[in-house]
């Protein structure tokens, strides 16, 4: 039995239900902009990998920023590509670098190669869900993660990160069958990936489809959204008589909005580029948003920082509809939090949104 939850506003938001006041969580909270955080990397050794293998380092760095900061959920320290990583193709983090994978997947040999990995290769990750969820002692729900198919696939064709997806569009418009077959070997693992940190503790789910907005018009859909559906299609969405709501967060979707928010998920992710107050127009009682400052206003003053706040807040609006419904959002920035950022300034962040969320809360 788990310990009863004494802050569900995130839980509740995400199902669109009535919240005292609009919660909020930031992407990569946990992180190299908190010096505990780089505390706790050093004492692990100074390797990303160490730090996100170890369920008492991935704990430890996961509860940080609740402890500086009011938020309302707290997601886990992991990394999106554990899971190319159980499939054998060699992970590292270089110092001072981005993700790097020893075997790509550029061949057809290595394409059917592919398989669906032994969960127990993960377990490392499972058990940092129970660790956390057990530490959390019902504080904030946990949010559980993993990128999505074309986003995974995209990292394991090119190698690493990359600034023009030559090697993952060639295959995309030359060998389309190929591409197709890692995706789908990424949709049942992924499925399966995120039901078992369900099963381990996870209250929340998210898919990071980081690389979707890169896609043309037409090979979105073919390419990143299908296998996305087919994700949450896959995914359990009740534990322990509870809904387990499920985020799906295209970085550059706005184009493609209301078709993301058809894709079965409770909650869509938008980044700074799109207009809340007009998403949620589109969107309707669908799903709920979650989003979208631009994570660089961080690094102005804090009175620019609370008014920026407020201007996401007011875009959105009352989240209460005339019809007496709830229209659900999740403050958060439209990408990840930079490693530069001030951690002051995030607590006048936090205190912005949650002052001035429950000011649009009271009787007009």
């Amino acid at each position: 039995m788990w310990p009863a939850l004494q802050n569900d506003c995130f839980l509740r938001a995400c199902l669109r239900q009535s919240t005292p006041h609009t919660p909020i969580w930031l992407m990569r909270q946990a992180g190299r902009y908190l010096p505990e955080y780089n505390a706790t990397r050093t004492k692990a050794g100074g390797s990303f990998m160490a730090l996100a293998t170890s369920p008492e380092h991935a704990t430890e760095v996961t509860l940080q920023p609740l402890e500086r900061y009011p938020l309302d959920a707290a997601i886990l320290f992991s990394d999106i590509l554990t899971v190319p990583d159980a499939m054998g193709l060699g992970l590292s983090f270089g110092q001072g670098e981005g993700p790097r994978f020893a075997h790509p997947v550029r061949d057809e040999a290595a394409v059917q190669a592919l398989q669906v990995p032994d969960l127990d290769k993960l377990r490392y990750v499972f058990d940092a869900v129970t660790s956390i969820r057990r530490a959390l002692q019902g504080r904030v729900p946990l949010i559980g993660f993993s990128g999505s198919p074309w986003t995974l696939a995209s990292y394991m064709v090119e190698g690493a990160g990359t600034d023009d997806y030559r090697r993952i569009k060639t295959m995309l418009y030359s060998r389309p069958d190929l591409l197709h077959r890692i995706l789908d070997v990424n949709a049942q693992a992924v499925s399966s990936y995120l039901n078992a940190q369900i099963d381990a503790g996870a209250q929340a789910v998210m898919i990071f489809d980081s690389w979707g907005g890169v896609l043309a018009d037409g090979a979105f859909q073919r390419f990143s959204l299908d296998y996305t559906r087919r994700v949450v299609a896959g995914l359990q969405r009740e534990k322990d008589g509870q809904r387990v709501p499920v985020i799906v967060f295209t970085k550059g979707g706005g184009p493609w909005l209301e078709e993301i928010a058809a894709c079965g998920a409770d909650v869509v992710g938008v980044d700074w580029t799109v207009n809340l107050g007009a998403a949620r127009q589109r969107v309707g009682a669908q799903v709920a948003l979650q989003g979208n400052l631009d994570p660089t206003i961080l690094f102005a003053p804090p009175e620019a920082i609370a008014r920026e706040g407020v201007a996401v807040l007011d875009s959105f609006g009352r989240p209460q509809r005339a019809d007496g419904g709830w229209d659900g959002h999740i403050f958060n920035l439209g990408h990840g939090i930079s490693q530069f950022t001030p951690p002051e300034h995030v607590s006048v962040l936090v205190e912005a949104v949650h002052a001035h969320s429950r000011r649009l809360r009271a009787p007009a």
